[in-house]
């Protein structure tokens, strides 16, 4: 199974969580990323996105259709984001467009066996596989690709 974790692009401040848009930035960010995850899509790619409206919109970037589940929110803990991409055993890919820190600590479990609080920036993508060697479950880091080096 392949996991994508696409965190956010930029976005406006605001007090209402939810409602916040991605900033002109933001949205050159989102369309930058959209481009390189389409010419590398893994196949069978399931997306699923966080109901705010800032993951909206960069997941709107790819102009694939896309479920948004309400428990990846941006108070999403790490289980909730297992479960909802079904890691390991879903059948296909799965990309996730989500927030910091569940993202970040997502990551961390799985490379490293443990929550901790990594960092990954907005507009961000993570690529993890998971596989089995010798009798031995895996997971493999694929990429890890700032939107910047994409400009």
């Amino acid at each position: 199974m392949d996991l994508l974790l696409w965190r956010h692009a930029e976005a406006e401040d605001g007090e209402d969580d939810l409602r916040r848009r991605l900033t002109a930035r933001g949205e050159k960010q989102a369309r930058t990323m959209a481009a390189w995850i389409l010419a590398h899509q893994p196949k069978d790619m399931r997306i699923i996105v966080s109901p705010a409206i800032r993951t909206q919109q960069t997941a709107e970037a790819l102009k694939l259709p896309f479920e948004t589940q309400r428990k990846i929110g941006p108070e999403a803990c790490v289980s909730e984001l297992i479960a909802a991409a079904g890691w390991p055993d879903a059948s296909g890919s799965v990309l996730i467009v989500g927030h910091q820190p569940s993202l970040g600590r997502l990551a961390s479990l799985l490379l490293a066996g443990e929550e901790a609080d990594w960092s990954i920036k907005k507009g961000a993508l993570w690529w993890l596989s998971n596989r089995t060697r010798r009798g031995e479950t895996q997971t493999v880091l694929r990429t890890v690709l700032p939107v910047e080096l994409l400009d």
